[in-house]
Formats: C-alpha cells, structure tokens, sequence
C-alpha cells in the first residue's frame, strides 16, 4: 500500500487509512490478551476442582485441647501429632513413633521454612524381634522391622540433615553385619557402611537402654546436627523408625587415637611428633569451636582419645557427643549428673556435679599427657607411683626429667624446646582450680607460638 493509499481519508468519520489500521492492530493486541487471561482462569478453576477436600487440610500447630498433649521431639524434629496420637498424653518419642494407624498427616517442621508432611500410615506392624531375627547375629545387633513402614519415605531432607529409612541403613551395613562393626561403647555399636550412591558412613545404632537411646539421640542432634568444622565429625543425617534411634556420620578412615597410641602397632608407633602435635592442635579447635564459636556453647564432656578420629592425613576429628550439654551465654556453669571417662574427668565437676568449658579444658589436658607418653590416664598395672599419669607427670617434670615423659615407642624424640611447650600446656590445663584454667583459644595460641617461656616446667 502506498504513501498516498494509507494518506487517504476514508468514510469512517474522515479518517486517514493509516490511523484506521493502527487502531485495528490495537485492538486485536487487546482482545489476545483478554483470550490469554480467561484461558488461564478456567485452567486455574479446573484444578481446584480436582483437588481432594483433605489435601489442603493442615493439623493444628497449637495445644491440642485439654489433656491432649504435643509430645517433644528432638529440636530439629518437631512432631506435631493428630488428635488421635495427641490423646496420649506425655507419651515418649519412641512410642509415639511405633503408632501405625495415626488418624490423619504428620507433620514434622525442622526450622522456620523447612516442613515435610507424611502421608497417613497404613497398618504395618513387624513380627521380628531383636533376638529372634532370621538374618543372623549381625541383625539381631542391628534389631528393628524388615522394611520401612508405608508412610516414611524413601528420601526426605530435613532442614540440614537426611532422614534415612531403616531399609537404607540395613542395606548399606549387609543386615547389620558382625563383620561391619567398627566401634562399641556403652551407649551403642558403630557400624560401617556404603550407601546406594557409594558413599562411605558409620552408623551409630543406639542401644535403648532405659531409654538412653532417644536421649542421646536429642542430645547429639541438637548439639551438632547443624555444625561444620574440620575438626568435628559431621552427623549426616539420622533414622527415626519404631524405637530404632540411629546416626549416620562421615565415615573418617584411620581408626581411633587410641588404636595408634596403645593398640598393637609394633616396637616403632607411626605417630611421630609432628603427627601427634597435629592432632593436639587439630583437637583444640574442634573444642574452642564448640566453646567459643557456638550460640549457646557446648560442652562434649567426654574428649578422650578414643572420641578422637583421624584420616589418612592425621588430622584429628573429634567425636561422640551423646554426653554435649549446651550452655547458655547467660549461665557460667550447669549442674548435672557426673558423666564421663574416669581419669579424664575434672577434680571440680566429679565432686560438685558443676559443669562447664573448663572442663573439657582438663580433659584435653589429660589428652596431651596421653600423646605425649603414650600412657593411659590411669594404669594399675604400673608401681604405685605411675598410676595416675597427672602425679606421676608432675614428679617427672619437678625432678627435671622432661625426657622421660617422652613415648619410648617414638622413633625420633622432639626437641627439648618443643617437648616443654607441650608439657606446659598440659600443665596449665589439669590446673586444680578450674579459673586459672586457659580458655581453648588461648591454648591454641600457645601452641602455635613461637617464642613462649618455658622456665615454669622445668620448675
């Protein structure tokens, strides 16, 4: 169409062509649009005609009514229960998990903004028993059902961890296996496993005894289940199914401190002075992380040198916090029921039950002494004088006999200025009064310094 076409008026109120043909591609623009927004609007009705009246439906995240009430969980794991289960008033976590016909969803909120609803459970009930399991002695350690109930799912991250199912954790043990158990304590046994994805963890499969599974289970999930420090074993996830309590952590690949100090390692240990001053300083800032770079702090109460893990490279990672108390910035100490490693525990809380960071200070003073002379804490099989490691150090030091504190089964001894640094470290830290005890961070500091007196032990 030409210049002189699209110029001309036309019958249409003396219009020129070309305002004629813009206001037709307007409103044709106009009318695609309107098209647009009735097509999504009766696509948004669909499907909320489609949508079950239930889904939608929340449980109340209040009281429950009158003698209903919410049973507590660890504090990452809020269960907030139906009225059906809620009718069970003060019913332990344990228990409340083995209920297989709650009346509607669960929800589990681990944080602000991190839910997670299960779907009503059908009913399924295990016939196995922890003595009587069909898979041998390796499962009967392992206990539990055969199968994840219908209603735990597969895969499900909650907040900063992983729920793994039961199924997972056999699977990745072969049943729980006698052949799979790297480690036993008093409060569990520890498992080795692979993953689906071949992914290397320990599983901590704890015993329920009068109840101390679903406490320390709580206790290690609050204490480090959002920490991260190459110094401390992180707690991958965890498993929640009937009364089974498990913790799956990083798989670290060298044993113990305690297998390379006093297990058979031959006439010649492998741990060399710089190898054992590196796990000395790696432990100290697992600790002062714990007492300093935490809001509230924690206290482990149990740092001792089978709590302390090492990699290929000996670096350090301590472990086991089914002991941990937190302590908040507003209180100075906690009093509790005395826990603990005899021999690592500090004069002060084993007689008044009064707890805080000073503490673990003693214990990884006893730590060091332990490093350095390859001695447990306490061995009655030593004349009446070596017993207890702290008296018979000191009297080695104030006759001035530093060297003889030294591991005979170290190849080469350190020198005499590095070997006194440690010892007064040591020293400082089982002082008798707890408040002339160096804080964690000064403890490091003196141990990467240089120029640092050293008269006070050879005194």
């Amino acid at each position: 169409m030409s210049d002189s076409e699209l110029s001309r008026s036309t019958v249409v109120f003396g219009l020129r062509m070309w305002v004629l043909v813009g206001i037709g591609v307007g409103a044709a623009f106009v009318l695609l649009l309107v098209l647009i927004s009735v097509l999504c609007l009766l696509a948004f009705r669909r499907r909320r005609r489609k949508r079950p009246n239930g889904s939608a439906q929340q449980l109340p995240t209040t009281a429950p009514p009158k003698n209903a009430a919410t049973v507590k969980a660890p504090k990452d794991i809020q269960e907030v229960p139906s009225h059906a289960a809620a009718a069970a008033a003060k019913m332990p976590l344990a228990q409340v998990l083995q209920l297989s016909t709650p009346s509607g969803p669960i929800q589990i909120a681990t944080g602000k903004e991190h839910h997670i609803t299960y779907p009503e459970q059908q009913r399924h009930h295990s016939h196995r028993s922890d003595a009587g399991s069909s898979h041998g002695s390796g499962e009967g350690r392992g206990g539990g059902a055969g199968s994840a109930p219908p209603g735990v799912p597969e895969v499900s991250h909650l907040g900063w961890g992983h729920w793994y199912t039961l199924k997972e954790l056999e699977a990745a043990t072969e049943m729980f296996s006698d052949e799979k158990v790297i480690g036993e304590g008093g409060y569990g046994i520890v498992y080795h496993g692979v993953l689906e994805n071949g992914t290397q963890v320990a599983v901590k499969n704890l015993l329920n005894n009068r109840g101390q599974a679903e406490k320390e289970f709580k206790v290690e999930v609050e204490a480090i289940g959002r920490v991260r420090h190459k110094n401390l074993v992180r707690l991958l996830g965890y498993c929640a199914e009937g009364n089974q309590r498990m913790l799956v952590y990083e798989y670290v690949d060298n044993g113990t401190l305690e297998q390379w100090l006093h297990g058979d390692v031959g006439p010649i240990s492998p741990l060399t002075w710089d190898h054992r001053m590196k796990i000395i300083l790696g432990t100290a800032k697992g600790l002062m992380y714990l007492h300093e770079g935490l809001e509230p702090k924690v206290v482990h109460r149990d740092v001792k040198s089978s709590n302390i893990l090492l990699d290929k490279h000996w670096n350090a990672k301590l472990s086991d916090f089914g002991l941990a108390k937190l302590l908040g910035s507003e209180r100075s100490y906690v009093t509790t029921r005395v826990m603990g490693t005899f021999g690592y525990v500090a004069p002060e809380y084993a007689g008044t039950g009064m707890l805080n960071e000073t503490s673990d200070v003693y214990s990884f003073g006893i730590l060091i002494m332990e490093i350095i002379s390859g001695r447990v804490p306490v061995d009655y099989n030593r004349p009446p004088g070596e017993v207890n490691l702290v008296d018979w150090l000191k009297t080695m030091v104030s006759s001035r006999n530093s060297d003889g504190v030294v591991d005979p089964k170290m190849s080469k001894k350190p020198t005499s200025r590095a070997l006194k640094k440690a010892l007064l470290v040591a020293l400082r830290c089982v002082d008798p009064d707890a408040s002339k005890r160096p804080r964690m961070g000064h403890v490091i500091h003196m141990l990467e310094v240089e120029d640092f007196p050293y008269r006070d032990v050879c005194q």
